[in-house]
């Protein structure tokens, strides 16, 4: 059976069924059962605790699943290069993204890279900072879109490059007293209600606030970022988003430049102690052309053409 053990079990501790991980890799659920008993079997240890509401893998099998997760990498970095070697372009890639570079960056990537590569494939992952930073030190992704700088341990493993400066910006309801400021004062998010996302998926917000030494009045904290913009829109309170965030959803609000004009670099890292994959090292090379001609083109039609 191989590698592809391994893959039910990742698939099984990622969606945290049975049931679901037969539906999704096409076996049954008595296959799926069958093949987590057989590696617990081998193991000596449980690898799953099975409950009501799903499963989740015990503390030995939280320990094996990184190594496993790099055996998954390293067999799809194998049937990559044996790929290349036979002059094939074929592989999946594994990307780690936030919800702006999601909605506005990747559909159009992924669309011009499929038709100069069409046997590349690509498995996404969508969460916020902290699931990503998670998914880079496990090497769960083959590499994320992120915010620069990475901190900690995980900085100083990943190899990252930096892609583009995104602004922050305030957001208000349209009738707000101070909707009609050419430019806003970031001390005003001390006397005025904080609509803000939980801490660990806030980092780039909160560097830009520590930096202007205030502290924002913060009435709701929201993991989901057009929630964010829905409870602004119902004059719930104001918030600071990036500029990328932002497009095509800021009819209902009113968007305004911040007076010390704090922005956020965001990037693209590969997963830490995993040498990164063909495929993965030809889109990252892609990414950071596509990127640049974007912002060429932006910078274009802002000047007038």
């Amino acid at each position: 059976m191989g590698a592809s053990r391994y893959e039910v079990f990742c698939k099984v501790v990622e969606l945290g069924s049975l049931t679901q991980a037969a539906e999704v890799l096409g076996y049954t659920q008595p296959g799926i059962s069958h093949i987590i008993s057989a590696m617990e079997e081998e193991f000596g240890f449980p690898l799953l605790i099975r409950s009501r509401s799903g499963v989740r893998p015990t503390a030995d099998g939280e320990r094996v699943l990184p190594i496993i997760r790099r055996i998954l990498s390293g067999t799809e970095q194998l049937t990559q290069v044996v790929s290349a070697v036979k002059g094939l372009d074929a592989g999946t890639v594994r990307i780690g993204t936030f919800t702006s570079v999601a909605v506005h960056w990747l559909p159009g990537m992924i669309k011009e890279f499929q038709t100069l590569y069409p046997h590349i494939e690509f498995s996404l992952w969508g969460g916020d900072y902290h699931d990503i930073e998670q998914w880079l030190a496990d090497a769960s992704v083959d590499l994320s879109f992120v915010t620069l700088p990475l901190g900690g341990a995980l900085g100083a493993s990943c190899t990252a490059i930096p892609l583009h400066e995104d602004r922050l910006l305030a957001v208000l309801p349209p009738e707000h007293p101070l909707a009609h400021l050419e430019t806003f004062p970031l001390e005003q998010i001390e006397r005025n209600p904080f609509i803000g996302l939980l801490e660990n998926s806030d980092h780039d917000v909160r560097r830009a606030v520590r930096a202007a030494g205030v502290r924002p009045n913060i009435r709701f904290s929201i993991k989901d970022d057009y929630a964010v913009i829905a409870m602004i829109e119902q004059g719930l309170g104001i918030s600071i988003m990036p500029e990328l965030l932002l497009k095509g959803r800021s009819q209902n609000v009113r968007v305004i430049p911040l007076e010390n004009h704090p922005t956020r670099l965001i990037g693209l890292a590969f997963a830490a102690g995993v040498q990164a994959s063909p495929c993965a090292s030809r889109f990252a090379q892609f990414v950071q052309q596509w990127v640049a001609r974007q912002t060429a083109a932006e910078q274009k039609n802002s000047a007038g053409g």
